[in-house]
């Protein structure tokens, strides 16, 4: 029989701030013509995690029309299949971020 005992590594975050889930369906463009919606599933006042219904290009600028703040500037920073994490160019303030968190 096999027996370790293990502790598991500590992963250190390169985000700046934590992400709190939420669940916005957002209309999402690129080279400022209108894509498709995209679901914010979480979100930080510097970055968002998105589903996509088609795949986005990492390095890609795109744009996004959040609830309460309008059309803001993202650039994908990582994206598989059909997710993508991207930092947006303009950190949202702190109360408007808890107000988006109260939706």
């Amino acid at each position: 029989m096999f027996a370790a005992e293990y502790e598991p590594a500590e992963i250190m975050s390169r985000r700046r701030n934590p992400r709190a889930p939420v669940s916005f369906d957002v209309p999402i463009g690129e080279g400022g013509l209108r894509r498709a919606l995209c679901k914010i599933v979480d979100i930080s006042v510097h970055g968002v995690r998105m589903q996509t219904h088609s795949a986005l290009r990492v390095g890609s600028t795109i744009w996004l029309t959040l609830p309460l703040v309008g059309i803001v500037t993202a650039d994908v920073m990582w994206a598989d299949d059909f997710n993508a994490g991207c930092r947006l160019r303009k950190p949202l303030a702190d109360k408007l971020l808890q107000q988006l968190l109260a939706l």
